[in-house]
């Protein structure tokens, strides 16, 4: 019974003693298990971080600006310190070691101040200054003539292109400070659950400190762009004003221009049903055309040139090195006017040019303001000469002043005169040849010959014509093979051949006819010698 008694007042004494132990080791246990939640709950909390920090990319424009930011502050602050330390040892350097520190600090000194020259564009005291200065907005181009419409409306395309880039940008620093944000509030759920840990915490500072940089800059950037943004509509405002101006004077300009057209089109009409000459219905209309160019012209000049007085002030001084730089041009243009008034030549007419050596005979197409254009025909000249016809001419109009130009069909003169001549001997009836040459040429240009002299009493009234005998001339020469019995007769201009190979053929069949009229050919004589001399004839027919 003692024993029993004994264990049971052992047990009574030692029981709070127990009980204790077993307090504590459950402590411990629930200790261990809070800690581990809490590890647990670090961990997911820097996996959430892991994932923010992999969306805000190190390309991003803006973490790169305040890396380089804190890059710059941190060489400056070293720097400093680095500057410091080299005016103390300056002053009190005594061991070769000081004077080693020494050397090794400015050189040291020498490679942050060239960082420092590369990392200038960040400004210690305006972080992101390039990201949050918004585009600048060059002088509004002023709108004076069509062109410029142009020269707005690109403007207008590349301000607004601007201000989206900035608004890009914006949007993209909005984005950065609320991934910023969540990280701050993770990192100190993170603090939160380990007040201890000084890296956490330092971090946590770290974030705090980056948002509140990142939002200065973002308020700075809300104020600018609202700023931005009136400016960008006063410049569209002022480009659409100058652009409306314009489009109106374009259309004041096209309806005055359309009303010109309509009158001349209709002074066409009146011309092309009036005057039936084609030479003066092509003159009427060539003045017609030109005096229509010319009022467009001024009504353009007198539309975008306020001040007259300027305008002859430009005129002035332009006129000097224009006539230079231009002088064939302005001499072709008098040259025009030259031809078109003084009535020289006309369109149709046939002329013929000497230039360069080479002669040129056609009719012409069309006289412009700078040359006329011919149309090469076949001609004695293009036969012995040229050996080419059919050719597009175009003949400066400034080469009425300076080279031989010769018009075949001058005024109401539609005919020339053309020469054939062929050689007889000296046995030959010359003057029986001489009146069989008259006789056929007077057959065949009788026609030309009444037409001559009815115009010819027509120029009488411009010119002052002597001799006007319009009958066939027949001349005869001595030369050394043979007498030259020249037949000129008047004949069409446009068809001087025509008429040349029917009289030449005439005239040839005629003297062949006759018994007592010889061609003369250019003759050798040949002496063989032996007992039968017989001296050989070889006769060739001159050309």
């Amino acid at each position: 019974m003692l024993l029993k008694f004994f264990i049971f007042t052992v047990c009574i004494l030692f029981s709070p003693l127990l009980q204790a132990d077993v307090f504590v080791e459950q402590n411990a246990t629930d200790t261990t298990k809070e800690e581990a939640l809490t590890l647990e709950k670090i961990k997911s909390y820097e996996q959430q971080i892991n994932t923010i920090e992999s969306e805000i990319s190190d390309e991003n424009m803006w973490m790169k600006s305040y890396s380089s930011y804190m890059t710059s502050m941190d060489v400056k602050h070293n720097l400093d310190a680095i500057k410091k330390r080299i005016r103390y040892l300056a002053k009190h350097s005594k061991t070769d070691a000081d004077k080693d520190e020494l050397i090794a600090l400015i050189s040291k000194e020498n490679i942050l101040a060239s960082q420092i020259e590369k990392l200038k564009g960040t400004n210690s005291s305006a972080p992101f200054s390039g990201l949050i200065t918004p585009p600048n907005i060059d002088k509004v181009p002023e709108i004076n003539n069509p062109f410029d419409i142009l020269t707005g409306l690109s403007v207008i395309k590349t301000l607004n292109a601007n201000l989206e880039e900035y608004k890009k940008k914006r949007e993209s620093l909005i984005d950065l400070i609320n991934k910023l944000k969540q990280e701050k509030e993770i990192y100190k759920k993170i603090v939160h659950l380990q007040p201890k840990n000084k890296k956490y915490a330092d971090i946590y500072r770290k974030k705090l400190t980056q948002l509140e940089m990142f939002e200065q800059a973002l308020d700075t950037m809300n104020v600018t762009m609202n700023v931005y943004q009136k400016r960008l509509d006063i410049a569209e405002i002022n480009i659409n004003k100058g652009i409306e101006k314009q489009v109106y004077r374009l259309v004041k300009i096209g309806l005055a221009i359309l009303f010109v057209f309509f009158i001349f089109f209709l002074l066409k009409l009146v011309v092309k049903k009036y005057i039936t000459d084609n030479e003066r219905f092509y003159m009427a209309n060539k003045i017609i055309t030109f005096t229509n160019f010319i009022i467009i012209i001024l009504i353009l000049f007198f539309n975008y040139i306020e001040n007259a007085a300027y305008l002859v002030t430009i005129l002035g001084f332009a006129s000097a090195g224009i006539a230079i730089a231009m002088k064939d041009w302005f001499m072709s243009m008098l040259g025009w006017l030259v031809i078109v008034f003084g009535g020289s030549i006309h369109v149709g007419d046939r002329i013929r040019v000497d230039m360069d050596g080479m002669r040129y005979i056609g009719d012409v197409l069309d006289i412009s303001l700078l040359r006329m254009t011919i149309l090469e025909d076949i001609t004695l000249t293009t036969i012995v000469q040229n050996r080419r016809a059919g050719r597009i001419i175009f003949i400066p109009n400034n080469y009425i002043f300076t080279h031989m130009i010769a018009n075949y069909t001058h005024h109401a003169l539609k005919t020339v005169w053309d020469g054939i001549k062929i050689t007889i001997t000296f046995e030959s009836n010359h003057k029986k040849a001489m009146h069989i040459v008259k006789e056929i040429t007077k057959k065949y240009s009788k026609g030309y010959t009444d037409i001559t002299r009815k115009q010819l009493n027509k120029l009488r009234q411009h010119y002052s014509l002597k001799n006007t005998n319009v009958e066939p001339r027949i001349f005869s020469f001595i030369q050394t093979n043979g007498l030259d019995i020249e037949a000129w007769y008047l004949t069409n201009a446009y068809g001087t051949l025509t008429l040349r190979s029917v009289i030449s053929s005439e005239i040839v069949d005629a003297f062949n006819a006759e018994e007592d009229i010889t061609i003369a050919y250019p003759t050798q004589k040949l002496y063989m010698s032996g007992q039968n001399e017989v001296p050989v004839k070889h006769n060739h027919e001159l050309v």
